[in-house]
Parts: structure tokens; C-alpha cells; sequence
């Protein structure tokens, strides 16, 4: 067993090499037990469509069926419909098999204890229980497949409160399983274009990846030729979500999230929102200057949604197209209604998306930069980069070091980013300023620091 498909928040490697039959079967072996020592009696199942998934929810199957807890399979679908069979059930939990954005030949498990994901410590727990081979065996297993497509298209489309404005939209699921957004936005009375909406696998189009530019190429070209409005993106098990506009810009997740927040601020006056520390500055400033109250917390689902209840926000996101409405939902990142509450707040606009997009600070910035840097001395890197730039500047440290230039005048803003990949031997930088110049001057500095710190470290 390769203790490194337990990730922060799943279960995830290269299915032939780390997810074996044999393991698999474990790992039932090991959620059921979990499950079942914390009271659960019943949960679903669900896979998406990588040629893997097949034999990995056999071998998963057997291996909860050992357990004696109770299963329903709800088949080949999205995540985040998934999700939603733990409460359309109302079950004791439930486990997705997926690969997620990653490539064809990765695939994974994300689990469900109650209502919540499970991150951190719990999904070390099942590995554990796996090494000790410490496994509930009780018989009695049983096990229906039921249909949860149909009751998640009604769900959504209630929860939807449409305009009068209709338009084009395109739709890209990247051969993924997020293709039943499209008969979704279509039962909203738009006209709908499909590109790619047929599971497969193998994915033959373009990698199942909405935040990497290359992967909506298609998707721009396709809105520019039928005189779309809007083009959707989703990623390979539909909970990340990726938008171009009619001049074929893109929409990251953290414009988006300032588009959602000033619309549910005219409804919810003062509503909390959560974002992460690789967010744009832009999305703080917005949401405080609709007068709402904006929080800046770690990276990764299972913690953004932990913060979001705790505080009771109303929607959370992610740079990476992780949007979680609480508002009028149920907290949990997924793109599929993502896309309909996007078309929902266009409907109810006079402005088109292009026109809104024009509407959003301009400041510059850089994608995720990828730092090699070895596991044993990332974080203490992390760690002295801190205590370094707190010397100097302001710094939040809830996830590494975000470290603030106060804007002195319209050419010195800016920050920067320096914290530990949960998931790579590497460091994430990410860098934003008010002007180019201004940008490539920080992320000198900041990537001048780090090597002295790594030489200081080599001493």
C-alpha cells in the first residue's frame, strides 16, 4: 500500500499502480468500519466514468459489504449529485469514487462521515485501519441501486429563481460526468450548446481541467461561433466550475465569487462570505464595499466548508472553481448549480456577463507558481518565511504566509503568497500588484527570500 494516496482531503494516485483490487477492497473494508463505528447503518455510493471506476467499485463494494453496512448504488454520476443522495436519502454517509480534475489514468475516493467530507486526521484514520487490519465483519449487507439524476434536476431547478432575460449559453463537461448541466440550464428556457457532454473516460477532448487556460480553448471558440453569452466549464466530476464571457475572458473562481456576492448582499444585507488566501485582494475589498463581511481562510474544500459553518456564511469559493452556495443550498461545492445560479443571475439583469466582467477591479496577477521543494523542509521553510516577512509587513499566516504591501499610492499595492502544497513536494506562490512593474518587482523579492532562506537551511 502507498501511504500517499491519503491525501488532506481524499483518497487519490495513478489507479493501476497505487489503487489495486486488493486495496480497494481494504479501503471498503476500512470506510465501512469507520462508518459503522461511528453509528452510520446505511450510506450511497456513486463513481464517476474513468475506465477504472468500474473495477474499483467492485472491489470497494465487496469490501463495505464485509462490514454489513447497508449501500445504495446511485451509479455513474457527478460529485456533487453524490452529495446530494446523502440528503435526498438521508443517509448515514456516502463514497464518490473519482479521479476528480486529474488525469484518465488517476482516479480516488472522497467519503462522507453524516452530511461532511472527511479530511486530515480521519482519512489517516482509514489508512490505520487498513495497516492493523482492525475490520468490522458482520453479515447481513444489503444493497439496492436507486436513481438520483431525476430527484437532482427537481431539486435544483426549485431552488432557482429566474428572470425574465434569456440568452445562449455553451456548455463544456470535458467528457466528464457534469454533462447533465446542460438539460438543467435547458429547463430554465436557455438555448443550450453542447460541447463534450458525453461521459468518457478516457477523455479524448481536453483534460478535465477548467482552471488551466489550454482547457477552454474549445470552449471560447465555441461561444464566439454561435453567439453564446455565457460558455460553462466543469471539471471531470462537475465541483469545480470554469466561465468564459462573449470576448472569451475568463472568469476565475474568485471574479465569480464577487459576481454571487453582490447579488445575495442585495437579498441578505451584511451576509458572510469565505474565501481562500490564493483569492484576489479584489474579492475582499468588493464584498466589504457591498457591505458584507469577507473571511479569508486555508485552502481545500473539507476546511472551506468546516469555516462556512461555523460562520454561517452564506456562499464560499475557491481560485480553483470550488463554489459553495449556502445560500438557498446546502453548503457543498458543485458546479451544476453553480452554473444554473449564474445563469439565474444573469436572467435577472439588464447587463450581460461581458458587461458585469467589465465591472471588476483590474489589478494584475500570477497563476499558482510551483516552488520544488522537498517534503522534509517545505513547511520549515514555510515556517522562517513567516517570521522573515512579519518583520517587515503585515502578514496572515492562517495558511502559510499571505503577506501584504499597503497601497501608498496606486503603484505599490500588491501581495504575495508562499505556502506548503498539501498534495507535491512544492511550495504554491501566487503574486498580485496594481501594476505589472509593481507585480514582477514583489515576486523578485519574495522568490529572493525563499532562496536565502533554503541556503540558510543547507548550513
Amino acid at each position: 500500500m502507498n501511504p500517499r494516496v491519503f491525501r488532506e482531503y481524499d483518497i487519490r494516485g495513478n489507479a493501476d499502480r497505487d489503487l489495486s483490487n486488493e486495496f480497494a477492497t481494504d479501503l471498503g473494508r476500512a470506510i465501512g468500519t469507520f462508518l459503522k463505528r461511528a453509528g452510520a447503518k446505511r450510506i450511497t455510493l456513486g463513481r464517476d466514468c474513468r475506465v477504472t471506476s468500474p473495477r474499483l467499485h467492485k472491489s470497494l463494494l465487496s469490501g463495505l459489504a464485509s462490514t454489513g453496512i447497508a449501500v445504495i448504488d446511485v451509479g455513474i454520476v457527478a460529485t456533487p449529485v453524490q452529495y446530494y443522495s446523502v440528503f435526498h436519502f438521508d443517509t448515514d454517509g456516502g463514497v464518490q469514487i473519482t479521479g476528480s480534475h486529474n488525469p484518465g489514468e488517476d482516479n480516488g475516493f472522497k467519503i462522507l462521515k453524516g452530511k461532511s467530507t472527511i479530511h486530515g486526521a480521519e482519512i489517516q484514520e482509514l489508512r490505520k485501519l487498513i495497516e492493523a487490519h482492525d475490520f468490522v465483519e458482520e453479515g447481513g449487507h444489503e444493497y439496492e441501486e436507486r436513481d438520483i439524476i431525476a430527484p437532482y434536476l427537481d431539486m435544483a431547478v426549485s431552488r432557482i429563481e429566474m428572470g425574465p432575460r434569456r440568452f445562449k449559453v455553451v456548455v463544456d463537461a470535458g467528457n466528464g460526468v457534469g454533462g447533465i448541466a446542460a438539460p438543467l440550464i435547458k429547463r430554465l428556457g436557455f438555448d443550450v450548446t453542447e460541447l463534450y457532454c458525453e461521459p468518457d473516460g478516457r477523455f479524448p477532448n481536453h483534460h478535465p481541467d477548467p482552471t488551466v487556460e489550454k482547457n477552454v480553448a474549445d470552449l471560447i471558440a465555441k461561444v464566439k461561433e454561435v453567439g453564446a453569452e455565457v460558455g460553462i466549464a466543469l471539471d471531470g466530476d462537475a465541483d469545480r466550475i470554469g466561465v468564459v464571457d462573449a470576448k472569451g475572458r475568463i472568469v476565475w473562481g474568485d471574479q465569480l465569487m464577487i459576481l454571487f456576492a453582490r447579488s445575495i448582499l442585495k437579498e441578505i444585507p451584511g451576509a458572510t462570505f469565505v474565501s481562500e488566501v490564493k483569492c484576489s485582494k479584489a474579492l475582499y475589498d468588493e464584498i466589504e464595499r457591498a457591505g458584507g463581511r469577507a473571511i479569508m481562510w486555508k485552502v481545500g474544500h473539507s476546511l472551506i466548508k468546516e469555516k462556512m459553518k461555523e460562520e454561517k456564511a452564506q456562499l464560499a469559493g475557491e481560485m480553483s472553481g470550488h463554489i459553495f452556495f449556502a445560500h438557498r443550498y446546502f453548503g457543498y461545492d458543485d458546479a451544476i448549480y453553480s452554473a444554473a445560479r449564474l445563469v439565474e443571475l444573469l436572467s435577472r439583469s439588464d447587463m450581460t456577463l461581458s458587461d458585469h466582467v467589465d465591472t471588476l477591479p483590474k489589478l494584475y496577477n500570477t497563476p499558482e507558481i510551483r516552488y520544488e521543494l522537498a517534503d522534509e523542509v517545505k513547511f520549515e521553510v514555510v515556517k522562517r518565511a513567516i517570521a522573515r516577512f512579519k518583520q517587515k509587513f503585515e502578514v496572515n499566516d492562517v495558511d502559510g504566509a499571505r503577506v501584504t504591501w499597503p497601497s501608498k499610492n496606486p503603484h505599490e499595492g500588491g501581495w504575495a503568497l508562499v505556502r506548503a502544497s498539501n498534495t507535491q513536494a512544492a511550495l504554491v506562490l501566487r503574486f498580485e500588484a496594481e501594476t505589472p512593474e509593481r507585480l514582477a518587482e514583489i515576486q523578485k523579492y519574495v522568490e529572493g527570500e525563499l532562496k536565502s532562506i533554503e541556503a540558510e537551511l543547507k548550513k
